[in-house]
């Protein structure tokens, strides 16, 4: 093994230990829970059936302009059985301070989301979400969010399949397309 392979391979061990091991037992995303902003439970097995955009969210970055985007295509594709997702993270720069009920009130003022969204969450590092530290188990290096508005395509069986950082815009070509083949055909 030459000297640039055994850096690589000493990076990719470290990136892995630095998301925290894999919940043990999880096959799927729908093995995982989140709680609402709404202080709900929600788990995802409730999606089973259904595609999931999972969405790391911030109310401060200059992405958040993506959120109407992320309402676009909820609006767009819910009836054929996408969820959006938005998971506030505030792991980016602090950039999403807000307590739940100052994050879901920002949401529903400036942009109209109505699509769901979790209480904040940690979607890096040791303390990340479980369902974080299994995309990351699962995609590797590609499955962690690396600022806010990242983006994981979730099948409708609970595989994660692809993802996005954030310049890629929610209705972007490469998204769309990723949302068509995963969903049913339009009737």
């Amino acid at each position: 093994m030459d000297l640039r392979s055994l850096a690589l391979a000493v990076l990719a061990v470290a990136g892995l230990l630095a998301a925290g091991p894999a919940p043990a037992g999880a096959a799927s995303a729908h093995d995982f829970r989140f709680t609402s902003i709404e202080g709900e439970p929600l788990p995802l097995a409730d999606y089973a059936g259904k595609a999931v955009l999972l969405v790391n969210t911030a109310s401060r970055c200059g992405f958040t302009p993506q959120y109407a985007g992320l309402q676009n295509l909820w609006e767009q594709y819910r009836a054929r059985g996408l969820i959006v997702l938005g998971v506030p993270s505030n792991d980016f720069l602090g950039q999403e301070p807000g307590s739940e009920a100052q994050i879901k009130e920002f949401c529903e003022v400036h942009f109209g989301i109505d699509f769901p969204m979790t209480e904040k969450q940690k979607v890096i590092g040791r303390d990340a979400h479980p369902l974080y530290r299994w995309i990351a188990a699962e995609l590797g290096r590609d499955g962690r969010p690396r600022w806010n508005f990242h983006k994981f395509l979730i099948t409708p069986e609970g595989g994660v399949v692809a993802g996005w950082g954030a310049r890629t815009a929610p209705l972007s070509e490469a998204i769309v397309s990723a949302v068509e083949q995963v969903l049913p055909p339009a009737p």
